[in-house]
């Protein structure tokens, strides 16, 4: 942004300079050669009447020749001198006399016809035609020849160069000093939204981890961007607190709710053999109802766990995977289930601490669950260039390819699998943690069936590994 404004207040004082210093470099070379015109054009007529009687009445070139030879000695002006055939009767020391281009001999024609010269338009300094003046020589009105001189512009672009690089020097000088200029009212402008632009992740990182943001107002600025500044900080608390009480809601509700459903389970488990045969089943499905809703809690208290943020370190996975992998083995084996290892090992991740042991309970849980007793549950590690994967792999029935999708949005079931017991919230917390770590959540169906459930977490900069024989 900073880069972005200087440039826009360097093109507004290049434009500035380009619109004061071209019409000046313009006019100062209009100016310099408009005097170069009026002197050659003085000395031209005045050869014009000296060569009057010369070229007429006396057929004796010869004082007129000296003088015009010592002319061009001095001056280095070639001077010509045409009969009216335009015939080169005379010319300066040069051998051979020097030729004319076109527009010369336009002005030699216009000169025949008793038209004086007319002045040049201006010639810029990469230009290097010289300038033709031809004058007539009149007898009565009548053009009885045309004296012509050419005038070499050397001098005349090494005046406009040097205006020009003078003029060019002062521009970008202007330049210079509108960066200097620039420089700290660029920073005292967008120092609020430099403050704003940091402020944002700040306060996102500190809402979710239920911290007071640090403000990002610090009364510098234009007075606009500090009321902004304020607004967002006043937002910013207002968003605090309200994602606070949010979560302070879930958590204390789970905890709240947990004493008295304890209770309710227990006076249900109470009445087995004091309930009349016909509420039996009503019995039964109220504990069920009892169990589900249970279940439910403890996953709203995980996903409030989740959803608050903690510092990212560096965690050990194979710790995690291995502790995670002993704690379900009892599990799976007594529901005919092998649990497996494979992949790299020696990895490290970038995450929250705990997270590949919340991660893993949740998509465990869930391979378990829907798993038929004699599969197979396989974690595999694996390192890549910017993550560290880990993936579960169960041969249960897997999902439709479109229930992929939607199969980490909070409490959704799938509809083939309504029956089986969960809260729907187990993929959210993975997902939800795997986020929060600066990775991601990925299902697929692998060719074999089943489902895959990999998580990605940043790996640190360092990161080795070693592979399972």
């Amino acid at each position: 942004m900073r880069a972005r404004l200087l440039v826009i207040v360097l093109f507004l004082v290049g434009v500035l300079a380009a619109g004061l210093g071209v019409p000046l470099a313009l006019s100062n070379a209009a100016e310099a050669q408009l005097r170069l015109f009026t002197d050659q054009l003085t000395d031209t007529v005045r050869f014009a009447s000296n060569a009057q009687r010369p070229l007429t009445e006396e057929p004796n070139l010869k004082g007129l020749e000296a003088d015009l030879v010592s002319y061009d000695n001095v001056f280095q002006v070639a001077v010509m001198v045409l009969d009216r055939t335009g015939t080169v009767v005379l010319a300066t020391s040069r051998n051979p006399p020097p030729t004319l281009d076109g527009e010369g001999q336009d002005r030699v024609k216009r000169a025949l016809a008793a038209r004086p010269s007319e002045a040049y338009p201006l010639l810029m300094p990469w230009d290097d035609r010289p300038m033709v003046l031809a004058e007539p020589v009149l007898v009565d009105t009548e053009a009885r020849g045309v004296v012509v001189t050419i005038t070499p512009t050397d001098d005349l672009h090494a005046g406009e160069a040097l205006d020009w690089s003078v003029i060019a020097a002062v521009g970008v000088l202007a330049l210079g000093l509108s960066v200097l200029v620039a420089l700290p009212i660029v920073r005292w402008i967008l120092r609020p939204v430099r403050r704003l632009d940091e402020g944002t992740g700040r306060v996102a990182a500190a809402v979710l981890a239920g911290a007071e943001p640090e403000p990002v107002a610090d009364g510098s600025g234009p007075p606009e961007l500090r009321r902004l500044t304020a607004s967002f900080d006043q937002m910013a608390e207002t968003v605090t607190q309200a994602y606070s009480a949010q979560r302070a809601f879930v958590a204390d509700a789970s905890h709240q709710l947990r004493n008295p459903l304890t209770a309710l389970r227990l006076r249900l488990s109470n009445l087995d053999g004091q309930v009349r045969p016909g509420g039996i089943e009503d019995q039964h499905a109220a504990l069920e109802e009892a169990e589900r809703l249970s279940t439910l809690l403890d996953g709203l208290l995980a996903l409030a766990r989740a959803e608050r943020t903690a510092p990212l370190t560096t965690v050990d996975v194979d710790y995690g995977v291995t502790d995670r992998l002993d704690a379900w083995r009892p599990l799976a084996e007594h529901t005919g289930l092998t649990l497996a290892r494979t992949g790299d090992l020696g990895l490290h991740a970038v995450a929250p601490a705990g997270a590949v042991e919340t991660v893993l309970d949740a998509v465990l849980d869930n391979a378990v669950k829907f798993t038929p007793s004699g599969g197979t549950i396989t974690v595999h590690t694996a390192l890549t260039e910017a993550f560290v994967e880990i993936a579960v792999s169960d041969t249960g029935p897997g999902m439709a390819p479109d229930e992929l999708e939607r199969a980490t949005d909070r409490f959704w079931r799938s509809p083939g699998q309504i029956n089986v017991e969960g809260s729907g919230l187990g993929l959210a917390i993975a997902a939800r943690t795997s986020e929060l770590a600066g990775g991601r959540l990925r299902l697929d169906v692998p060719a074999a069936g089943g489902l895959r459930v990999t998580a990605l977490l940043p790996r640190p900069t360092d990161a080795s590994r070693t592979t399972l024989p």
